[in-house]
C-alpha cells in the first residue's frame, strides 16, 4: 500500500512539474518568437521606406539584415528592385516571388517556401514589397527548442529523483504509523490470547464430569481473574484509541494538583509497606493548573503503581511535586531498582513495551506509561524517564496558568 502511495505521489508530482515546465518553456518560446517577429517587422518597415536602385551594403543606415525590396506594377511585374545578398538578375524568379506575395491575403506574413518574411505596402506607382530573411530567426528558435528540451529533460530526471526521495520522506510517518499499528494489533492479540486460553481451559474443566466443588471453585476463580485482566486490557486500549482520535481530553477546570497528588499517594502507602518499601511524599502546596482531575490522578497512580512493581525492597520511593520556574510544575516519582538502559528509556513509553519481560503476566500489559504520556501531552506537558545512581525516575512537567503566584 505504501509503495502504491509513493508511486502515486511521484506520478502526481511529475505530472505537475511537467505541466509547469511545459508552460514555462512555452511562454519563453512564445515571447521570444514574438520579440524576434517584432524586431523583424520593425526592420521590414525601415526596408520598405528605402530608395530603390541597387544595394548599399556599406551604408551604415541600411538595416542589418538580408533584405529584398521590390516595386511591382499593376500587372504584377517587378519594375525596380533593391537588395543585400540577393541576386537581382533573375527577373523570372523575382516576378514569381512578387506573384506569390500578391496572392497572399494578409499585407504581412511569412513565405515558408522562400524562407522570407514580407511586408506589402501600396504606393502611387504600384505596390512595394519588402522581404527579410528569417533563417537566423528560425535558427534561434530551433536552438531555443533544443535548449528547452535538454533543460526540461535534465530537470525532469532531477525532479524524478528528488520526488522519489520526497515521497519516501513524506510517507515515512505513515510507514511508521502503519508499522506501529501492525505491532499494536500483534501485541494486543498476544495479550488477549493467554487470558482467552485460560478462560476456555477452565470453562472446559467446569463442563467435565467428576469435578469436585473445590475444583469448580478454582476454575471459576481463574476465569474471573482472567476476565478482570482482559477488561483492564480492553479499557486501556479504549483509552489509547480515544487519545489517538483526540477524544481523551476531558472537561478542563482549575485543579489543585498539590492536594490531588497527596490524596493519590495515600492508598499506596499500605501497598508499599507490604512490599517492604517506604513511600515519601513531598508536595509544594497550592500548585493549581487547568486540567482534568480524573486524568491527572490517573497519571499519578500509573507512576506510583509502576514504582511499586519495579522497586527493589527494602528501599524508599519518593514522590515530589515542586514548582519549576515561574510557569511550570514538576512531578517526579523515583524508585530504587536495576538501571534502565538508555535504549529502553526511549522506548519505555511505547505501547506493550516492558523492560522486564518476566512481568508480562503480573497484570501489567505495558500500556500504563503510554496512557500517562497521552494524558500529559493532552495537558500541554512532557513526560520522560531517567536512570542514575541506582534510582529510576519518571518526571512530568506541566504548565501552570499565567499569573499564578508560586508559594
Amino acid at each position: 500500500m505504501l509503495t502504491r502511495l509513493r508511486r502515486r505521489l511521484v506520478a502526481t508530482t511529475m505530472v505537475i512539474l511537467t505541466v509547469m515546465l511545459a508552460a514555462i518553456f512555452g511562454l519563453v518560446y512564445h515571447f521570444t518568437a514574438e520579440n524576434l517577429e517584432r524586431q523583424s517587422m520593425s526592420q521590414l518597415s525601415a526596408v520598405a521606406n528605402l530608395p530603390l536602385g541597387g544595394s548599399h551594403p556599406n551604408d551604415p543606415n541600411q538595416p542589418r539584415i538580408p533584405y529584398l525590396l521590390l516595386q511591382v506594377d499593376s500587372y504584377g511585374l517587378v519594375t525596380a528592385a533593391s537588395s543585400t545578398f540577393y541576386d537581382l538578375s533573375d527577373r523570372e524568379s523575382l516576378n514569381a516571388l512578387a506573384a506569390d506575395t500578391l496572392a497572399q491575403t494578409a499585407n504581412q506574413g511569412v513565405l515558408s517556401g522562400y524562407g522570407l518574411r514580407y511586408l506589402r505596402a501600396s504606393t502611387p506607382s504600384g505596390v512595394r514589397l519588402a522581404f527579410a530573411d528569417i533563417s537566423a530567426e528560425t535558427a534561434v528558435l530551433q536552438n531555443l527548442l533544443r535548449t528547452c528540451a535538454l533543460i526540461g529533460g535534465a530537470s525532469l530526471v532531477a525532479f524524478l529523483l528528488l520526488s522519489m526521495l520526497l515521497a519516501r520522506w513524506a510517507t515515512r510517518p505513515m510507514a511508521e504509523a502503519w508499522r506501529q499499528q501492525r505491532q499494536f494489533v500483534a501485541d494486543a492479540s498476544h495479550e488477549l490470547k493467554t487470558p482467552l486460553t485460560v478462560i476456555m481451559t477452565n470453562a472446559e474443566l467446569l463442563q467435565a464430569p467428576g469435578n469436585t466443588p473445590a475444583q469448580q471453585a478454582q476454575a471459576t476463580a481463574s476465569i474471573l481473574t482472567m476476565a478482570h485482566q482482559m477488561r483492564g486490557l480492553v479499557e486501556g486500549l479504549l483509552e489509547l484509541a480515544r487519545s489517538d482520535n483526540g477524544q481523551s481530553q476531558g472537561s478542563f477546570a482549575l485543579v489543585d494538583l498539590s492536594a490531588l497528588v497527596e490524596e493519590s499517594t495515600l492508598p499506596f502507602e499500605a501497598l508499599f509497606f507490604e512490599r517492604g518499601l517506604t513511600l515519601e511524599c513531598t508536595v509544594t502546596p497550592h500548585l493549581t493548573l487547568r486540567g482534568d482531575a480524573q486524568q491527572l490522578r490517573q497519571v499519578v497512580e500509573i507512576l506510583l503503581d509502576n514504582a511499586q512493581k519495579y522497586a527493589v525492597s527494602p528501599g524508599t520511593v519518593s514522590a515530589v511535586l515542586s514548582p519549576q520556574g515561574h510557569s511550570h510544575c514538576l512531578l517526579t516519582v523515583s524508585n530504587p531498582g536495576p538501571p534502565i538502559a538508555a535504549g529502553d528509556l526511549k522506548r519505555i513509553f511505547q505501547r506493550f513495551y516492558r523492560v522486564d519481560k518476566a512481568r508480562s503476566r503480573t497484570g501489567s500489559f505495558g500500556l500504563g506509561l503510554s496512557i500517562a504520556q497521552s494524558i500529559v501531552h493532552s495537558h500541554g506537558g512532557r513526560i520522560w524517564a531517567e536512570s542514575s545512581g541506582g534510582y529510576n525516575t519518571f518526571s512530568v512537567l506541566l504548565p501552570l496558568p499565567r499569573g499564578q503566584r508560586i508559594p
